[in-house]
């Protein structure tokens, strides 16, 4: 019998498979804050919610809790004070092994249809969620709404599509019969169950804590997994709020809410004994070079999905949009101070200059006028704030102070004043200029709103630079500027070889940093950068395997 969640939410399941498959502009969840789609009060309902979180106890009711904690610091500012229950994470562990059996009786589409459900309750709390991403991760609010609500929710869904797919290529039963001759025919019955491979660990970042949650969460829990969701301790309150809304429609549906549970962790050995216990077949992570290799080198026992660190570069040979490209390149580097996986950090320029549409333009020029472009950009304080948002962390404001030892500064940080949060860091980009050799300053992702403008001898060694780039340090996203068809087509090829998503002349409203589910892939999984992609089969197809069974029939 089909399970009726499933049947609630079929028509969404058939068109985001329909939309995998012709990868096409598509999507359930609208990412425009509109009262007429959200309703006339959502937006201030969405507030009240997530100020009725700040400086209380935020319930669970998980197993083996041991205390309370709360270390998030807004980067705007504000007091958070938000109390997360701190759980022995053996407890829930033993917690979602229990859970699981039943997660997985219901099927591939019981799950599905729960998964279903999940997203279209976060997607209604959008506004609750999306505060509460802007004020721990310091995303603007356009920025913490679409891409900490709709956006996210379309990669939660764009995982369960895959996930159906794999799963629905499964028969769940079928009659064997193999003729022998002049004998009677050999006749079996055989049945096929998806079985999940454990428990799921999905470690969540500090700067897009639902968009890099969701789809390793998705995928794990639609494939037969029950999931444990460690965020980063600076974002807790968005997960813990998915997490929630998750338990809630398990209990509704008549299951244990501990399929979802939520780990406040305070010590990174105890996140350690998290990823390393034998129950868990599958690691989900977003963050550092180091504790990602640690995952990868010591969670013998799971499958790691990991998105690391890399240095995603634009080379720029020639242009017939120069001021466009300028333009669009402002706001790649300015949109949440940097602090995307996906934001360019080595932009490749001929020390000879390059050709465009306002002629011939030095390497020098090509700087300059960025940082003038940046400059412009940036000029109203309310569109700078509202871009840029806030820094996150402390290492991050380093990391912009000490800048000028990398480089030579074309254009300098300044910190603006934000008329709404007095206490918010808000920092422009830092562009800074130096040669091809001084691979020591560009060559490692210098996280946060920092760039450098490359002098290389000429297109071509531009184009052999960000390859190596990539195959050494690993890139989620390469750009080209070039007006010459020869010079796409030697990006093109390297950027195969390398592995890495390539946008080449983009000089509209559509950035090198985005990523649009249903079309884009986001990752390859073939460069250092990540090994995994969101989203494919291979993001899912590892999470589960057929257990079969079979017996003689008359």
């Amino acid at each position: 019998m089909t399970h009726p969640l499933y049947t609630k939410h079929q028509a969404t399941l058939d068109a985001a498979v329909a939309a995998i498959h012709g990868r096409g502009y598509w999507t359930p969840y609208v990412e425009m804050p509109s009262p007429k789609v959200y309703g006339e009060t959502a937006a201030d309902d969405g507030k009240r919610a997530f100020e009725g979180c700040l400086g209380k106890d935020f319930e669970l009711d998980q197993p083996g809790r041991s205390g309370w904690a709360a270390p998030e610091r807004s980067p705007y500012g504000i007091a958070l004070d938000v109390r997360y229950p701190v759980c022995e994470p053996s407890a829930l562990i033993a917690a979602a092994e229990a859970a699981m059996p039943a997660w997985r009786k219901i099927g591939a589409d019981g799950r599905v249809g729960v998964c279903l459900e999940i997203l279209a309750r976060l997607n209604k709390r959008s506004f609750e969620i999306a505060h509460a991403v802007m004020m721990t991760t310091g995303q603007g609010w356009m920025m913490a709404f679409q891409a900490g609500g709709p956006h996210a929710q379309d990669r939660g869904l764009e995982a369960v599509a895959y996930a159906w797919e794999a799963m629905n290529g499964v028969p769940a039963e079928t009659v064997w019969e193999k003729p022998q001759g002049k004998n009677p025919p050999l006749k079996m019955k055989k049945h096929y169950e998806i079985v999940g491979r454990g428990v799921a660990l999905v470690v969540g970042c500090g700067t897009f804590p639902t968009w890099n949650t969701y789809p390793g969460l998705f995928a794990a829990l639609a494939t037969g997994n029950p999931v444990i969701v460690k965020p980063h301790s600076n974002a807790i309150l968005p997960a813990a709020m998915t997490v929630k809304i998750a338990r809630e429609v398990l209990a509704e549906a008549g299951l244990d809410p501990n399929v979802v549970s939520l780990a406040v962790v305070e010590k990174r050995s105890d996140t350690q004994a998290l990823a390393t216990h034998p129950a868990v077949k599958s690691i989900d992570f977003t963050g550092s070079n180091v504790f990602g290799q640690w995952l990868i080198d010591n969670a013998k026992q799971a499958q790691v999905y990991a998105e690391l660190a890399g240095v995603n570069n634009v080379v720029i040979e020639s242009t017939d949009s120069y001021k466009a490209m300028l333009r669009n390149l402002a706001f790649t580097l300015c949109l949440y101070s940097g602090q995307m996986c996906t934001t360019t950090q080595a932009i490749l320029v001929p020390a000879g200059g390059i050709d465009t549409d306002q002629g011939h333009k030095s390497y020098d020029e090509v700087a300059a006028d960025l940082g003038a472009a940046i400059d412009k950009f940036l000029s109203d304080p309310a569109v700078a704030t509202a871009v840029l948002g806030a820094i996150q962390s402390e290492a991050t404001l380093a990391r912009i102070n000490e800048a000028g030892e990398y480089g030579r500064i074309v254009l300098a940080s300044k910190k603006i004043e934000h008329a709404e949060f007095p206490k918010a860091e808000v920092r422009t980009p830092v562009l800074l200029a130096c040669d091809a050799a001084d691979e020591k300053s560009y060559m490692e992702e210098r996280f946060g709103p920092i760039a450098f403008v490359v002098k290389v001898a000429d297109g071509a060694a531009a184009v052999a630079l960000s390859e190596r780039i990539v195959r050494e340090h690993g890139a989620l996203t390469v750009g080209l500027y070039s007006s010459k068809p020869e010079v796409i087509d030697a990006m093109t090829e390297a950027t195969l070889r390398a592995g890495v998503a390539l946008s080449i002349n983009l000089t509209g409203g559509v950035f090198v940093n985005q990523s649009a589910a249903f079309s884009d892939y986001h990752g390859v999984g073939m460069n250092p950068a990540a090994n995994a992609s969101y989203s494919d089969t291979a993001f899912v197809a590892n999470r589960f395997r057929v257990v079969q069974r079979r017996y003689h029939v008359e």
